[in-house]
């Protein structure tokens, strides 16, 4: 079927990402992968690509466009090739929408330059160690001096994507404690520069998948963060991070859309060349209905991608739409790049066959963002239940 959910614009963007992960980013991919990280010099050729300021208005240096879908765009064609652009996602999918949102103009024309340049990496630090998605359990303390001119930072983050090479964090913590009413209140968020005393990187976190993206612990002690730095208004900070999720969630969703797609494309390229017991494993009638309930398990996922981008560019994109297309969509491109592994044999189980590498990607799309069980308490709750 014929997909409408992209115009031209979208697609002329598609083949000058595509022509860029081939030329900038296969070719390195294995080094940066043994690495841990992409090389700063990356993030800045990502911005002179326009890639950071698609969604920057023009005022601040970037192209002022409103669509979502150019990060689709992005998401789609890095797994295609199997690739990653490392923690620029955070960069763009989750930062920004919030500064956009609750920055001042002041402090976008502070941050917006070296933001859309890729001089200045942003992430988010949200995750404490022991509270996982109970983020009103947080227990970082940011409190303002005696003299009004600043905060002063005390806590500890995990699970920061981006964290070891973040030059700003917006950073979540507690500028005054819950109400026996509320626990979510009291909740700020903080635009800290990593350069600040008290500021420390700890643990580069070794993980499962994604290893081209730095994940680190971090802690704050003692750290000044002027006022001027606070994001927003003091205490609403939960607010501000739930309006943000669901196009988080799109966000995971177009993902995982993206990767079980690859998979069945790797899948149907690696039984179409190999054979066994002298003749191609894609004359197998096995194999043939494996890649079919794959691709029609693709098809079912593509449609409620589109449709919940179609709604999001409408604004119409509700908070359990989201989850509900994140739930589907990474629950079931668990199952297909599973199945496409096992046709690849013992080679889908090497990191050099691509497949292996979305195999270990996809499975943190049903823990990050919101684990599965939290969907299905948020879908369930709009069902009434």
């Amino acid at each position: 079927m014929r997909r409408t959910v992209f115009d031209k614009d979208h697609e002329a963007f598609r083949r000058t990402i595509r022509d860029f992960i081939a030329g900038e980013v296969v070719p390195h991919y294995e080094e940066w992968e043994a690495a841990g990280r992409v090389p700063r010099s990356f993030y800045r050729k990502l911005g002179e690509l326009g890639v950071f300021g698609i969604e920057v208005p023009e005022e601040y240096g970037g192209a002022g466009e409103t669509s979502f879908k150019y990060t689709a765009v992005i998401s789609e064609e890095c797994a295609r090739a199997g690739v990653s652009f490392g923690g620029s996602s955070v960069h763009t999918a989750l930062c920004l929408p919030y500064l956009l949102k609750y920055g001042s103009r002041e402090q976008l024309q502070r941050w917006m330059p070296a933001f859309v340049s890729g001089e200045m990496m942003t992430a988010i630090a949200m995750t404490e160690p022991g509270t996982g998605s109970d983020l009103a359990g947080m227990k970082t303390t940011a409190r303002l001096s005696e003299d009004g001119t600043h905060y002063v930072l005390n806590g500890a983050k995990t699970f920061i994507t981006g964290g070891v090479q973040a030059d700003r964090v917006l950073v979540c913590a507690r500028t005054a404690p819950p109400t026996p009413e509320d626990r979510r209140s009291g909740i700020s968020i903080l635009v800290v520069d990593a350069h600040s005393p008290g500021y420390a990187v700890g643990r580069t976190l070794d993980k499962l998948g994604l290893k081209t993206s730095d994940t680190a612990e971090l802690s704050f002690t003692d750290v000044k963060v002027p006022v001027a730095d606070l994001l927003g208004e003091e205490g609403e900070g939960f607010a501000y991070l739930a309006h943000n999720l669901p196009q988080e969630r799109l966000g995971i969703a177009v993902g995982a859309y993206a990767q079980a797609a690859a998979a069945v494309r790797f899948a149907q390229d690696y039984v179409t060349d190999r054979t066994v017991f002298g003749t191609s494993v894609a004359s197998f009638q096995n194999t043939k209905f494996v890649l079919a309930d794959c691709k029609a398990d693709v098809d079912a996922m593509q449609a409620v991608v589109d449709r919940a981008l179609d709604a999001h560019e409408a604004g119409e994109l509700t908070a359990a739409d989201a989850a509900s297309a994140k739930l589907f969509t990474t629950e079931l491109a668990a199952k297909v790049i599973d199945r496409c592994l096992q046709l690849h044999g013992g080679y889908g189980y090497m990191r050099e066959y691509p497949i292996a590498r979305l195999y270990a990607d996809t499975r943190v799309t049903r823990i990050y963002g919101g684990t599965s069980e939290v969907m299905r308490s948020i879908v369930a709750k709009s069902m009434g239940l």
